[in-house]
């Protein structure tokens, strides 16, 4: 059985939640109440992750900690076709780029998130914002060259990969940091067709196509 430390505002536990979905597994959640309790800083939660942060991910003995290392463990284990992670090793390095690029939105429109919805103070909002634009203005000019060559997704390729679920919750989320996604076209369109994937799967401030 599959476990999930989850919590069901947090965009990195969404992340794993969406591949789950998408990969039509089941799983157990073990909620962890981040906001306001901080359960994350919790002696028993910090024996099982040390470095005290969601999501974790038990899968028979193993034990991953990270959102990116968890798309990449179930990817691996349960996709036999390698359509979210493909093989090759020019997919390999285009998906680790845009796994970095996730990792740089974390850090700005999910950090002005916090500032915001979770009254994280001590975090510099304005400087967290003009980076999310930034690379809101890159993801959405990569995906309008895409979508005039005929390419739907970031990576190469006819199919999604880790790297559209990775930047996805960040993306989306990012109007609750006051990043607002009015002038961002191509990413409207690749949301949307994120949004039609069969097993896609729903959290707080994410809603289906209407």
């Amino acid at each position: 059985m599959i476990e999930l430390y989850d919590y069901h505002l947090s965009a990195d536990a969404y992340k794993v939640r969406l591949l789950l979905g998408f990969l039509g597994l089941t799983w157990e959640t073990r909620e962890v109440e981040f906001y306001p309790r901080r359960e994350h800083r919790s002696d028993w939660f910090l024996r099982i992750n040390p470095r005290g942060e969601l999501p974790v991910l038990a899968d028979a003995g193993t034990i991953v900690d990270d959102s990116g290392e968890i798309l990449l463990h179930l990817a691996r284990t349960y996709d036999a076709a390698r359509t979210w992670y493909p093989a090759d090793a020019t997919a390999v390095g285009e998906i680790s780029m845009w796994l970095s690029f996730a990792d740089a939105l974390t850090q700005t429109a999910s950090a002005a998130r916090l500032h915001d919805g979770f009254f994280y103070h001590h975090i510099d909002v304005a400087a967290c914002r003009a980076g999310g634009h930034d690379l809101l203005r890159v993801l959405d000019e990569h995906l309008w060259f895409g979508d005039e060559a005929g390419r739907s997704w970031i990576c190469a390729g006819d199919a999604p990969t880790i790297a559209d679920i990775a930047c996805f919750p960040d993306v989306m989320l990012a109007e609750e940091g006051g990043i607002s996604l009015r002038h961002y076209p191509a990413i409207r369109r690749w949301t949307d067709r994120i949004k039609r994937l069969p097993g896609f799967v729903l959290m707080p401030g994410i809603f289906d196509l209407v």
